[in-house]
């Protein structure tokens, strides 16, 4: 990442009341991107994310390193900054009328205050009534369910035809893994893969079952994931890295 000095980029650690209120900054032209600092134990340097579904830059440093060198380090990275800001696809706030997507394939919320409040699924549509102002959220709630309930099946299915036995599965949203294993046989998932397509979240519960037996990446652990998935694995990892992280750029409360 070089630096650029003919993009109007700046951080800002003043002791103003904008920077009290709001926090730092980086400014891209017209527009101010909020900086969170995470001060993490294990960091060794400085990383700087730009998390398009929160619509801020993500700054990690190490635990006892100075905010205010960071900040100036991260307010360098121009052309980087500018490139990540260019590619970032817009946050889609979820509510009546938008379009989300479900094992791959765009459902409306199709809202109607005369209808129950449960939720219901159709081919085309998640119709619900109830307060408006709680939709996107109990959309969120409904996804999360239908995605734990899911994965948590095909999970202990694909396990006991490899005669492997499955702890507790639970799901998240982390931003930068679609699943885990731990040595104790628990798995762990994104709840975000229900809105993959179907051969794509099979293969990451595949890959996580998987690692019941080999918690590395070696050849026999990539073995064994082609035999549990019956799809194309490298079909599915193409399709996470190309389009996974448009996947978080659903937002659910405004």
């Amino acid at each position: 990442m070089s630096r650029d000095r003919s993009k109007t980029i700046w951080w800002n650690v003043s002791s103003d009341a904008r920077f009290a209120a709001d926090g730092p900054h980086i400014r891209i032209g017209d527009e101010a991107w909020p900086v969170r600092l995470v001060h993490h134990a294990r960091a060794r340097r400085y990383r700087l994310v730009f998390d398009a579904a929160r619509a801020e830059l993500r700054l990690t440093l190490p635990r006892r390193a100075n905010s205010a060198k960071a900040l100036q380090w991260a307010g360098e990275q121009q052309d980087w900054i500018a490139a990540q800001v260019g590619k970032a696809v817009a946050p889609v706030i979820v509510g009546p009328g938008a379009r989300v997507p479900l094992f791959g394939a765009e459902r409306r919320i199709d809202w109607d205050p005369a209808r129950p409040r449960a939720l219901c699924a159709t081919d085309d549509a998640l119709a619900l009534g109830g307060p408006v102002e709680t939709v996107g959220r109990r959309v969120e709630r409904w996804l999360k369910a239908e995605a734990l309930a899911l994965m948590e099946r095909e999970s202990r299915e694909i396990a006991a035809a490899a005669g492997l036995r499955v702890g507790r599965v639970g799901i998240g949203d982390p931003r930068s893994r679609w699943g885990s294993c731990t040595h104790g046989g628990d798995l762990r998932y994104s709840w975000r893969l229900i809105m993959a397509p179907d051969h794509v979240r099979r293969a990451t519960v595949a890959h996580e079952v998987a690692h019941l037996r080999h918690m590395d990446h070696g050849p026999a652990f990539h073995a064994l994931v082609d035999s549990l998935h019956d799809g194309d694995v490298g079909a599915a990892r193409a399709w996470l890295r190309r389009e996974g992280r448009g996947l978080h750029r659903f937002r659910f409360t405004a």
